[in-house]
């Protein structure tokens, strides 16, 4: 009895031993899946992490590389589009100056000393420069004005149009040195409305009706300034040393001038702009 008692014993501690070593090694390989897991889900985000560090650098670069060089050429595209706008209102300023003033001085309007008088079409050497760069500061800052008020002038924007309102003007200048009134009050009135009539023709914009106003305003007391030097004259002055029609003439040619550079502004490359 006492030997199948204590064989009996034995066997069974030698059951409990096999089972705690089984329940022992199941915890031992659950422990190493769990580590090898914690392991790799750590390992994983810090590679990938690692990896953009090692990445971002090159792709910021390229980016901003990409960016400079863009904007580089977008400034250099609108500085030669404004230059060339520039030439072409230079060119035409000078050119209508020169034709208008030999008619003013044709029929006797406009009076040069000798002194100042160019073989150039027998006009004053001054004048055509001094009106071509009006041209081209009155044919730029039009769109200008339009783009800082928001409000895009598409009131027959087509070179046709242009070329009418240009044909206008010249038929008001050859009005104010041919037409002959019972005096300069009608004419002046007679001029001023067709200078109205102009922009409300070819403009119809308040931005237009504004600048066309302080450019008339602005070119009269220049002209007051020079015939007062004595650099130039009018024949028979009704309005200090000068026409009182002349206000009329300027404003219809700033209106002129200003579709001409409305009309070169289309189709400009935006300006860029420095975030």
């Amino acid at each position: 009895m006492p030997r199948l008692e204590s064989c009996a014993w034995s066997c069974s501690c030698t059951a409990r031993g096999r089972h705690r070593s089984q329940l022992g090694g199941t915890a031992a390989g659950l422990a190493a899946k769990v580590g090898e897991m914690l392991s790799s889900s750590v390992s994983s985000p810090s590679l990938a992490l690692v990896g953009r560090g090692a990445r971002s650098p090159s792709t910021s670069s390229a980016s901003s590389t990409a960016s400079t060089t863009s904007t580089a050429s977008s400034t250099l595209n609108w500085s030669q589009h404004l230059v060339q706008r520039s030439v072409v209102l230079f060119v035409v300023g000078a050119f209508m100056a020169l034709v208008l003033n030999l008619l003013q001085i044709q029929r006797n309007v406009t009076l040069f000393p000798d002194e100042v008088i160019s073989t150039l079409f027998s006009s004053a050497w001054w004048v055509p420069p001094c009106c071509g760069t009006a041209a081209a500061v009155v044919g730029l800052l039009y769109p200008c004005i339009d783009s800082h008020l928001g409000e895009p002038h598409k009131f027959k924007r087509e070179w046709a149009s242009v070329m009418r309102c240009i044909a206008v003007f010249v038929g008001i200048n050859h009005a104010s040195a041919k037409l002959d009134f019972a005096n300069n009050v009608q004419l002046s009135l007679t001029l001023a409305a067709l200078s109205l009539g102009l922009w409300w023709t070819f403009d119809r914009s308040r931005s237009g009706l504004g600048l066309g106003i302080t450019i008339a305003f602005v070119a009269t007391l220049i002209t007051q300034f020079l015939v007062y030097n004595g650099v130039y004259q009018y024949t028979s002055p009704d309005f200090l040393y000068i026409r009182s029609w002349l206000p009329c003439i300027f404003f219809s040619g700033g209106v002129t001038v200003g579709n001409i550079g409305r009309q070169l502004a289309m189709g400009i490359p935006e300006k860029p702009h420095n975030d």
